[in-house]
């Protein structure tokens, strides 16, 4: 209805309350916000680049750390017969090298072989002999990979002359064998496994040490900063291989060990990028409010310096991982990381670009394991760079 104030005609304005504001609507029910983490998850799943390459990972991740236990072939298995076979979605041994095999094999036992025959999964042949054949000779087929269930059959009266029978032992290497006769596919995914917990650990230490250290140095300045910093400086210094070899030497070779090392030198620059995030933020508006309200600094730190610098920190952490992937491979070379049997990702890159001429294999696909990862970490830090950025909320 119309309201007069001082001869002015006013009209009643209707009850309008904005949701956001936290104050019931006319149905009376809360208006819930969202907070810095729900609204980032939400900004992340509309960008399509950074959900695949997070499912890229999550599959690598579960092969790496299932398909060990669930591959065909342990990837500390060697097979003799088999060094440096040429991946092949057909199983080995193949048809034209049965034949040879088997008498090759029955060639040490010093018998006289006849046609050898092969009828599916069996392969036989006559044997005879001027001496009562020894049973033991089955012994040279049974230490071969390709036959099992070796028997002598129709052994006559006299023992002279028989058929020697075997089963074909079908192995398959989707991905090839290396230089030893082990089984590719299983040591890539071994591989996967070591590479991504040394480069998730390390990363993960060097996050909580770098983010810590530089966002404390930077939001109190003056000479705690400087001393601070001093002493990042000092730890630049000190060469990686040298500190690496200081570990192995008062604590041993080990798997942890390798990521500590890691860790423990990856954090400086992590700290800096901090620093010079927390320098910038102090200085703003918000940061000042919450100081005039009397919020304690560790407050301040957590609910306001640190979320705001998750951008870049986000960014790098996923540029840390590929980077100890690395610095892991180059301690292996050295003979201070993963040691046989166990390999990673960059120590069969490495044995495959030694072999790149005759077993191009051996190089293809852990290059393309790990061009996957860092892909699809890159695409994922680029996602939760733009999901985590306040500016472009």
């Amino acid at each position: 209805m119309p309201i007069s104030i001082r001869g002015f005609a006013m009209t009643e304005a209707p009850n309008i309350v904005p949701a956001a504001a936290g104050i019931a609507p006319a149905d009376g029910e809360m208006a819930l916000g969202r907070s810095l983490f729900q609204d980032a998850w939400r900004r992340l799943r509309r960008n399509r680049a950074a959900v695949a390459s997070a499912v890229v990972l999550v599959v690598l991740a579960l092969a790496g750390l299932i398909g060990p236990m669930v591959a065909p072939h342990s990837y500390d298995r060697i097979y003799p017969q088999y060094v440096r076979v040429p991946a092949s979605f057909e199983a080995y041994p193949k048809e034209d090298d049965i034949v040879p095999a088997f008498e090759s094999a029955l060639a040490r036992a010093r018998i006289t072989i006849g046609a050898t025959e092969v009828n599916g999964n069996t392969v036989s042949a006559p044997i005879s002999d001027d001496e009562p054949l020894d049973p033991r000779i089955t012994r040279y087929l049974d230490r071969s990979d390709l036959f099992s269930n070796v028997r002598i059959d129709q052994l006559s009266a006299d023992g002279r002359s028989g058929v020697m029978l075997a089963d074909v032992s079908r192995l398959q290497f989707i991905f090839g064998t290396d230089n030893n006769g082990r089984d590719l596919l299983a040591r890539i995914l071994i591989g996967i496994r070591i590479s991504l917990a040394i480069g998730v650990l390390a990363s993960a230490m060097a996050l909580v040490l770098g983010v810590t250290y530089g966002a404390i140095a930077g939001y109190y300045g003056g000479k705690i900063d400087s001393v601070m910093m001093r002493i990042v400086d000092i730890f630049y210094s000190l060469p990686f291989i040298f500190f690496v070899i200081l570990l192995v030497v008062f604590f041993g070779r080990s798997f942890i060990l390798i990521f500590i090392a890691i860790g423990a030198t990856e954090w400086l620059d992590m700290s800096r990028i901090v620093r010079g995030q927390t320098l910038t933020l102090k200085r703003q508006e918000f940061v000042q409010a919450a100081e005039a309200l009397g919020a304690t600094t560790s407050g301040i730190l957590k609910r306001h310096i640190i979320p705001n610098t998750l951008g870049p920190v986000v960014v790098y952490a996923t540029l840390l991982i590929p980077k100890a992937i690395l610095l892991e491979s180059l301690l292996s070379f050295l003979g201070l990381g993963v040691q046989e049997p166990l390999t990673s990702l960059g120590l069969l890159i490495s044995e495959g670009a030694e072999n790149i001429r005759g077993a191009t294999w051996l190089l293809i696909f852990p290059a393309v394991t790990l061009t996957m990862i860092l892909f699809a970490l890159n695409f994922l830090g680029d996602g939760l760079r733009d999901a985590l950025d306040p500016k472009d909320r």
